[in-house]
């Protein structure tokens, strides 16, 4: 049977597949309909940065891999390292997208500045808030797991939102960025 925890959050990753399907869909087509792109006096997107920020959120989830195969193990100890390894790694990813996002501003593309602007901010940042909730999720399986009663439940339910955003960014990354 599976847990109550991680059954909501599949329902709601599912749902959440939707929800970028058409955040990405909406960007292709407007996209697609311009006759140039980025639009004129628009930055660049950060490319090369985004690509190494994208290696730090894969390898978040890898580590939270190694923690999930600890923690079926029964191996609770063996769980705490890649468990805060998936953290960190993942708390770096936001604080260079948010790094970037600042740059971005300083740059001229904002919401209004033009139609990649308000894209990258709704899809990028709609990413961030969920890359944030999944991160916080999982503070709080690492913080059960040192008291010693991190459910199943609660520790797939982490994992599932965090394999989501791991999972979603290298698309959104192919879209935006290039």
């Amino acid at each position: 049977m599976v847990p109550h925890g991680l059954f909501g959050m599949l329902v709601f990753v599912v749902a959440e597949i939707m929800f970028f399907a058409g955040l990405i869909s909406a960007f292709v087509v407007i996209k697609a309909g311009s006759v140039v792109w980025p639009p004129p006096n628009q930055p660049r997107l950060p490319v090369e940065e985004t690509a190494l920020n994208t290696l730090a959120l894969l390898a978040s989830g890898f580590f939270l891999i190694l923690a999930h195969r600890a923690f079926h193990r029964g191996d609770r100890e063996s769980t705490r390292r890649p468990l805060w390894l998936a953290l960190a790694l993942g708390a770096f990813f936001v604080l260079f997208q948010g790094a970037e996002w600042v740059a971005m501003l300083g740059q001229g593309l904002t919401l209004t500045s033009s139609s990649l602007g308000s894209f990258f901010y709704m899809i990028v940042g709609v990413h961030a808030l969920h890359a944030v909730a999944a991160l916080v999720l999982l503070a709080v399986a690492a913080a059960r797991l040192r008291r010693g009663w991190l459910t199943p439940g609660l520790f797939g339910a982490a994992e599932a939102l965090w394999f989501f955003v791991v999972a979603v960014w290298p698309i959104l990354y192919f879209v935006v960025y290039l």
